[in-house]
Formats: structure tokens, sequence, C-alpha cells
């Protein structure tokens, strides 16, 4: 377990470990409203699918105790639009608010907030029990002294503990694996050099930092055994949206036979969505490119396009790491078979 935690909740207080500050300042932001927690996912406050999950349903949580005599199925309702709305590509989000709407349907109206208060905390102690069986799936794919290549952040902090990818690389370091691992800086919100490269040092992990653009040159040189990514939404065919550069990074390990690998809960698959064109691609700030911490690095004017994800296409991975397995191709049957399992 971390000694940290991203999302955390107390006394009707959302708490939240502040990724902007990272790695320069460890600070938490008290979350109260509503307001505060559609700004806190959409400013990325907190990241990565399942923290963003969590926090969602906390939010619920908060919608509901601010309704006070007006909570009723129709205003729960306009609260998970609200937050459903803040980040169109985390599937998780809508998974979150979604299964908490489905009990509060089921409820009596005079246990609503109760409904909501338990679904809330079972999202997050759930998260962090999957998250852990998931690094104990993954670390069956590791072998002794491998390389690791990873993208963005997929730790602890893009989760309620332990995480996904780099949950994955947590235990095949603390089993004595004698792993190392290139950390992308994942631009343009550098997520691998302030979040993923922060956590790796707090575990005293080997690792080493590198531009987005040198994984070409290390995968090709035979320089890496492995890549684990994360993911945002996995399409009933195994597509996988995951922060923009992941497609590319899928391109090279096919080319050059290096097992790519995603690594995410079940509540990270969408099952109803046929395949990866269906995915909506967030697009962020023109500022996120053309500024550093406020400073302009780009001509004033300058036209901008900046996605936040990309898709990668379901020939390109080597296999998907779940909490209840390992999938492999052909992945429409895979995801189907693991649909139902408790």
């Amino acid at each position: 377990m971390s000694a940290f935690k991203a999302v955390d909740y107390k006394d009707d207080v959302l708490i939240l470990l502040d990724q902007r500050k990272l790695p320069v300042e460890k600070n938490y932001v008290e979350i109260r409203t509503l307001e505060e927690v559609v700004h806190a996912i959409k400013d990325m406050i907190v990241r990565g699918a399942p923290a963003i999950g969590a926090t969602a349903a906390f939010g619920m949580l908060i919608g509901a105790n601010a309704l006070g005599k007006d909570l009723s199925f129709d205003t729960l309702q306009e609260v998970k639009v609200t937050l459903d709305a803040s980040r169109p590509t985390a599937v998780n989000l809508m998974w979150a608010t979604a299964r908490i709407m489905d009990a509060v349907s089921k409820a009596r109206p005079e246990d609503y907030r109760a409904v909501v208060n338990a679904e809330a905390w079972a999202i997050y102690n759930e998260d962090a029990a999957s998250c852990k069986q998931m690094a104990v799936y993954g670390n069956t794919l590791v072998n002794e002294g491998d390389t690791i290549l990873t993208h963005c952040n997929t730790g602890a902090l893009a989760t309620v503990a332990y995480g996904t990818a780099l949950g994955v690389i947590r235990e095949a370091h603390f089993t004595g694996k004698n792993i190392k691992v290139f950390a992308d800086e994942t631009r343009p919100r550098l997520q691998g050099a302030r979040l993923t490269a922060w956590e790796l040092m707090e575990e005293g992990i080997p690792s080493t930092l590198i531009p987005d653009s040198v994984a070409a040159t290390l995968i090709r040189d035979g320089k890496i055994d492995k890549i684990f990514v994360g993911a945002d939404r996995i399409a009933g065919n195994g597509d996988t949206a995951n922060k923009i550069g992941t497609f590319m990074l899928s391109v090279l390990a096919k080319a050059y036979h290096v097992p790519f690998f995603i690594v995410a809960p079940t509540t990270t698959i969408d099952f109803d969505m046929a395949d990866g064109s269906y995915i909506e691609i967030e697009s962020r700030d023109a500022t996120e490119v053309t500024h550093i911490d406020g400073i302009m690095v780009a001509p004033e004017g300058m036209a901008v396009y900046n996605p936040a994800f990309d898709v990668t296409p379901n020939e390109n991975i080597t296999g998907i790491v779940t909490e209840k397995g390992i999938l492999y191709p052909p992945y429409v049957e895979a995801i189907m078979r693991i649909r139902d399992i408790k």
C-alpha cells in the first residue's frame, strides 16, 4: 500500500491530493460542493480513470447531501448529468454514477442518502482490492530483470491505492524481480515526469525518465522487454483509449515484437461499445501545448490540436490485465466471458 492517498473522504469532505502541484508540492485540496468536484475533475486535480470514478462517486454523495429535503431520484439524476459532463472519455466516471443511480432506483426515497453513501464507499474499497489483484496477475507476465516501459501515470495517484500498470511494476519490484523502468514524460501535461517519476522515486524503484520521443529508439534497440500502460476506456472488442501517445507506442511495439499490455479494471470496459471508433476523445485547451507553467513557448495565435487520448486497436495489444484475469485475443470472446463474473 502506498504512503499517500490520492482520494479520501472524511467528515463529509472529499480530500484530493492536488496532482497539479506535484512533484514540487504535496498539497491536499478539500472539496465540499458539487461545483468543486466538477472543477477538480475538469482541471485535473484528480487524474486517472479509477480515481476519477471514485471522485465522482463521492461527488454524488456531496450532491445528495447538498440537496437536503429536495433529494429525489430526479434531482440526484441531475447531479449525475453534471458529473458525467466533466470528462467524457473516462468511462469509470459514468460507470460510478450509473451504479449509484441503479442502486437508488431500487431503494425507498427515505434511504436514498444512505444508499449513495454505501455505494460510494463500495466503489472506493473495490477499486483498492481490484488494483492489488491486477498487480498479482500482471506480475506473472514479468520476468526476472525485465526492463519495462510505461506511459502517463497509472499508479496510486490514478486510483485509490496501488495503481494499475504502475501497480504491476510495484508488485514486480517488491517481489524481488530486479526490474528497471523507463517512464515517458507524457506531454503535454507531463504526467510521467511530474507524477509517475515521483511515485517511482517514493517507492525506490530503479527508473529513468525519458522524453516521449526517446521511446522509439529504446524499443528499436532491444532495450525494452515489455510495455505496460493503463486505459481510460476499453471497447467491447478490446480497442483501448488511453493517454495520447499510447497508440504510437503500440505500433512500435508491434513492429519490434515487444509485448504490449493494457492494465485496467473491468469497470473501464464499455461492454456495450462495439469498437474504439465510438469512443469520444476529449480535446483540451491549446495553452497546454503553447505554454509551460504559464510561459509561452509557441507563437501567439498558432493553431493547436490537443487531443487528450488516442485509441489503440486491439490487434496491437498482447493482453489486457484485469482484476478477473488476463485477457488474450480474440478479445470480443474474452471480454464477453468475464462480463458476468462476480
